[in-house]
């Protein structure tokens, strides 16, 4: 069916609010008088968490169970390292918080923090992925939820294989395996982007291959120095042994794929060029590509560029070979009139234009993705991290974040923004805050 209701994150760290995160609900449906407007708004109990990523209790990946129901969306704070578990199944237009695990529980069963990405496992338990220690130190791996009492288990990978830094992980249970991303050192990352912490080890560049049954780290390849590699999916076909992996430094995408003896190996399939530009933190701009999304179908990949501001779509007839078939700009850093000067650009011919969308003008970058599953809506948020977000683009911190609605043409590709909608979070009743995170209650394709 077609989605009617979203689910966002949204946060009120660093904007100089002092109200707590809260989960929006959103209508989706054409013919409702509340269509893209807020119709609930679930606050969380303690303010500054960063509410950021979420994902289902359960979801397709639980093949042996019929009855699963996604009736609980699990919410990991990035800051806080606090988890809720929020109730949509009774109502599904006005969630409830049924559940709250506190920070101090994840340091010390775990010694783990700063929590990002949340996925049902095939026996129906919940993995979090983490991107550092309690003290804020660069730290890989993931923890478990019990996926009926919601109880923290513990730990999921072997302690002697826990990789240095983690963000993101997608898995195949019937190839055994789980691949996951490199992010940031969290505190590093809290101060803000600086050009100094090139070269430092800082930003994460390599992608770990596990073995999902033994828990163990099998393959680890290095993606190159200051690449970033953040998000990272696997096509849906369930038969399929291959995925991408999106570096944000570098703006390459990289294909993995299964080779003779259960091995693996990466590719390069896509590279974004940096822009020369002036005005900026550096002399070259990075295409930054913050979330990758695959359609149901395998067709089409989607990539967020949150700095240069636009999305991408590459038909994927040959998987080792990505074709652009539509691209539109959203916003971004080098937008014409702005304070960026594009001194040399590969693909440009000129800068791009502001977005005007129902008299507002729209700022930030493309960030977090949502594809119907019919592959005809993109729905995209324009906030990153709080921190960087203030950083980078002032503006959207100042006067609230969007979702917007991409239509796309699932023939023979292309998007175009559909300005009959917007989701406008700086008319918030407590003031403007940022969206990031996005999921549909009947499926979606990320889950």
């Amino acid at each position: 069916p077609r989605e009617e209701v979203a689910y966002v994150t949204c946060t009120y760290r660093e904007t100089c609010i002092d109200q707590p995160d809260f989960l929006a609900t959103i209508d989706l449906n054409p013919r409702s008088p509340y269509y893209c407007q807020v119709i609930h708004r679930l606050p969380m109990p303690n303010l500054k968490d960063e509410l950021h990523s979420s994902g289902w209790s359960a979801g397709c990946t639980c093949f042996d169970n019929t009855t699963t129901k996604r009736n609980k969306l699990i919410l990991p704070c990035l800051i806080s390292s606090r988890i809720y578990v929020v109730d949509v199944g009774s109502q599904c237009r006005a969630p409830k918080l049924c559940k709250m695990i506190e920070p101090v529980d994840v340091f010390w069963k775990c010694n783990k923090g700063y929590l990002n990405i949340p996925r049902s496992l095939p026996n129906g338990d919940i993995l979090i992925a983490n991107t550092g220690d309690p003290s804020g130190n660069a730290k890989g791996g993931f923890i478990v939820l019990d996926g009926e009492t919601f109880e923290l288990k513990g730990n999921w990978e072997n302690e002697c294989e826990t990789p240095p830094s983690g963000y993101d992980f997608c898995y195949k249970p019937c190839h055994n395996v789980l691949v996951s991303s490199a992010g940031v050192v969290p505190k590093c990352a809290g101060r803000g982007f600086s050009p100094n912490d090139f070269k430092k080890g800082v930003f994460g560049r390599r992608l770990n291959v596990w073995n999902l049954s033994c828990r163990s780290l099998t393959q680890c390849f290095d993606l190159g120095e200051d690449s970033l590699p953040l998000s990272v999916k696997f096509l849906h076909s369930p038969d399929a042994a291959e995925g991408y992996v999106s570096c944000a430094l570098s703006g390459i995408v990289y294909r993995f794929y299964k080779c003779e003896a259960n091995n693996w190996a990466v590719e390069e399939v896509i590279r974004i060029p940096a822009k020369d530009v002036t005005g900026w933190i550096m002399p070259k701009m990075p295409a930054f590509t913050v979330d990758l999304i695959i359609s149901m179908d395998d067709r089409y990949l989607y990539l967020s560029n949150w700095l240069h501001g636009d999305i991408r779509q590459y038909e994927l007839s040959k998987t080792c070979k990505p074709r652009l078939v539509g691209q539109v700009f959203v916003g971004g850093s080098i937008l014409r009139g702005g304070p960026v000067t594009v001194c040399r650009d590969e693909e440009l011919k000129c800068q791009p234009e502001p977005l005007v969308i129902k008299c507002k003008r729209v700022y930030g970058g493309p960030s977090q993705m949502q594809l119907s599953v019919d592959g005809k809506r993109l729905y995209v948020t324009n906030s990153f991290y709080s921190t960087w977000d203030k950083q980078f683009y002032p503006n959207m911190v100042k006067e609230g974040s969007v979702m917007l609605q991409i239509d796309v043409d699932t023939e023979k590709g292309g998007l175009t923004v559909n300005k009959n909608f917007l989701v406008d979070f700086g008319k918030e009743p407590n003031g403007p805050c940022l969206a990031h995170d996005i999921h549909f209650p009947c499926g979606d394709s990320t889950t």
